[in-house]
């Protein structure tokens, strides 16, 4: 398996690959890899010949310096799994900050017809700007001919689906589904900073989406969120910042439901001082 440092390199290599008429999928992450970040990779290996995976803390979709600061950085380990799924079928991309941004790096300012402005974007300033910057000069450096995003970050997949659209980037992106730990935790990098008392308390975040899923056939959206805000101030260890039921096109809140619509729960909480996001289909 190959780690390549440098963007002309990585390139070299895909317009190798190309050349020979094989296909690239990528998956981009910001490496501390778990079994959820490998289902993409193995979905990606499946459907094209070669798979390039990004290991790159990207500094610009991060309004917090110290959660920048604290993100784990763990590409020997994170290589080392991915060679258990494939020794010879992946490529590594593992840029510096100065490969992909040069001496500036800032984030482009992007119009994704409002989704930036939801959910996420009224309590991370700034991060979907990151988000579109880092993810753009990827395709743009590795040229994939399909991209693959996890649904955890439902919001991200569709601005990335967004962005692709209105840049007229020739890459298909493909959603795939929530990797869940035994207990119902939306697998993330941020678990491993969970300490066993929120550990041990955080499936009540999974739970309390499925029973709003159970509600939300009989029940209007006001009330149901009424009903996980009052679960969420009974509870000890776990911190609602916001619950909303949303269009899965537009990311708007729900007014009233329409059965030619369709609907997701979003939720993000906090667990001390760790965020964590989930979310799951209505209908």
């Amino acid at each position: 398996m190959t780690v390549y440092n440098e963007k002309s390199k990585i390139g070299d290599a895909i317009a190798e690959l190309k050349s020979e008429g094989l296909s690239v999928g990528m998956v981009p992450t910001m490496g501390a890899l778990h079994e959820g970040h490998l289902q993409l990779v193995k979905k990606a290996i499946a459907e094209n010949d070669k798979a390039v995976v990004s290991i790159f803390v990207n500094p610009t979709q991060f309004d917090n310096k110290e959660d920048l600061e604290k993100y784990p950085r763990t590409l020997e380990s994170d290589v080392a799994l991915l060679k258990t799924v494939s020794e010879t079928g992946i490529l590594v991309y593992a840029p510096t900050i100065r490969d992909i941004y040069g001496d500036n790096p800032v984030s482009e300012n992007f119009d994704f017809d409002g989704l930036e402005f939801e959910m996420e974007g009224r309590f991370r300033h700034g991060h979907f700007d990151g988000v579109g910057t880092i993810v753009k000069r990827l395709f743009q450096i590795v040229k994939p001919n399909k991209g693959y995003f996890g649904e955890k970050d439902f919001q991200q997949l569709q601005i990335i689906r967004k962005l692709v659209e209105k840049h007229d980037l020739p890459v298909q992106i493909v959603g795939c589904k929530i990797h869940r730990e035994a207990n119902g935790l939306a697998m993330s990098s941020r678990n491993t900073r969970l300490t066993p008392e929120h550990k041990n308390a955080s499936p009540f975040i999974y739970k309390t989406l499925k029973t709003a899923k159970a509600k939300f056939g009989t029940e209007s959206a006001t009330k149901i969120t009424e009903w996980v805000e009052n679960q969420f101030k009974a509870h000890d260890l776990l911190e609602l910042e916001y619950f909303i039921i949303a269009d899965v096109e537009t990311l708007k809140p729900i007014k009233r439901k329409s059965r030619k619509k369709k609907y997701r729960a979003f939720i993000a909480t906090y667990a001390g001082d760790i965020r964590l996001i989930d979310n799951i289909a209505l209908n």
